[in-house]
């Protein structure tokens, strides 16, 4: 056995899907890394040594790339002064108010480690704050609020029926919106009036743009209905611009949530918002023993620097339109029914037909290049390192 299958083989017999991330389970072995062991800058390696030109990211978190100096260090240094205490640390106040400086909503800040925990948390507040109970969602907003019936239960992913493990009284008081649907809202405004709690909303990836009008009329809903807007940010901040959407757009929610990106892969993920709604927080209670723990902060603060300091935000645009351009014209080159509609810093790739996305995925492993259903770039993707990239994904589609 490889160590790549010697690893598998333990994921498979002891942890259940194989791994405690769905999105990162292995589909295509053994072309596709089963296990990944080292990164650094834009690339990672497998457990076998071979080498990949990395666009997953870590599913998202990883924007500046891999072992980046400024935030190991970061990191290292809080490490030999210690991790968690019974009692805040500075640090906890200093990002709090590097946050509500960076985020268009934020007047008050606090930390969680993942971003579903942090959706919790802001539903939570809503529903305290209005005094209501139904809650509206668009999107994936991570796995603890996968809870009405035809919800996303994982990005990209609907179900057809009741959820597994959450009770019917639970699920009713969920209700999918479908990205841009103005109709869906109109719905929902004449029949759940004064009931809604708070709009919970992700973007679509494939069709971001349309965010310039539907942003708007989500937030006039809300404001008509006495629900709160809740962005979720968790995938758009520090991407497509340090303040997400919410800046991108022109858009202010009453609250969001923020948590891929802020920290460089270190887990910690942000909820903020006006300090009307956040201060309901000391009767509505939210508590974790790890939301403040040192070293995401510390490199939060890093990465926050490090965004205000170098053109990342740039950076991440033009690296995309270049790799994604080029990508789109090797397809149409080679007939490979594939493209990635809208090459910016949150992407997806498009397969007209399902079946090749497995087959894809096997060829450009085969040559080096990690992709994921999502198309991320890094800080550390140079234009050397997109059009060797590039240069593989030719051989792979030559191969297709």
């Amino acid at each position: 056995m490889t160590e790549n299958q010697r690893a598998f083989s333990q994921l498979e017999k002891y942890v259940p899907w194989g791994t405690s991330t769905c999105s990162k389970r292995a589909s295509e072995t053994p072309d596709e890394p089963a296990v990944l062991v080292r990164g650094k800058g834009c690339r990672v390696w497998d457990a076998d040594g071979r080498e990949f030109i990395d666009f997953r990211n870590a599913l998202g978190p990883v924007t500046l790339g891999y072992g980046v100096p400024r935030v190991n260090q970061a990191i290292i240094r809080q490490l030999e002064d210690g991790i968690s205490f019974g009692y805040p640390h500075p640090l906890e106040g200093e990002v709090a108010q590097m946050i509500c400086k960076t985020i268009p909503c934020a007047e008050k800040a606090r930390f969680l480690k993942t971003g579903g925990e942090a959706v919790a948390a802001a539903i939570r507040i809503a529903r305290a704050a209005t005094g209501r109970d139904m809650v509206f969602q668009c999107g994936y907003n991570g796995w603890l609020n996968s809870l009405t019936s035809g919800g996303s239960v994982l990005p990209g992913r609907y179900c057809t029926g009741a959820l597994p493990g959450v009770p019917d009284a639970l699920a009713a008081l969920h209700r999918r919106l479908t990205w841009n649907s103005t109709e869906e809202l109109d719905i929902a405004e004449k029949e759940y009036s004064g009931k809604i709690a708070a709009v919970v909303v992700a973007a679509d990836y494939l069709d971001m743009e349309a965010g310039q009008t539907y942003y708007p009329r989500l937030r006039e809903f809300c404001d008509r209905t006495g629900a709160l807007l809740i962005f979720d940010e968790i995938v758009t901040g520090f991407r497509i611009a340090i303040g997400g959407v919410q800046e991108h757009f022109g858009v202010v929610p009453d609250l969001a949530v923020f948590s891929k990106g802020i920290a460089n892969g270190m887990p910690l993920s942000v909820y903020c918002g006006k300090a009307q709604y956040m201060d309901v927080l000391d009767r509505a209670i939210v508590s974790s023993t790890f939301g403040g723990e040192t070293l995401s902060l510390a490199a939060a603060r890093e990465v926050i620097r490090i965004y205000r300091e170098e053109p990342v935000i740039n950076h991440l645009w033009s690296i995309s339109k270049r790799m994604w351009d080029g990508f789109n014209k090797l397809c149409l080159e080679y007939g490979i029914p594939a493209h990635v509609k809208h090459p910016r810093p949150v992407s997806q790739i498009e397969f007209d037909e399902p079946e090749l996305a497995g087959r894809m995925k096997r060829a450009l492993c085969r040559h080096g290049v990690s992709i994921y259903t999502c198309a991320y770039v890094s800080y550390s993707h140079t234009k050397q390192d997109i059009d060797e990239a590039l240069e593989r994904c030719e051989k792979a589609m030559r191969e297709l």
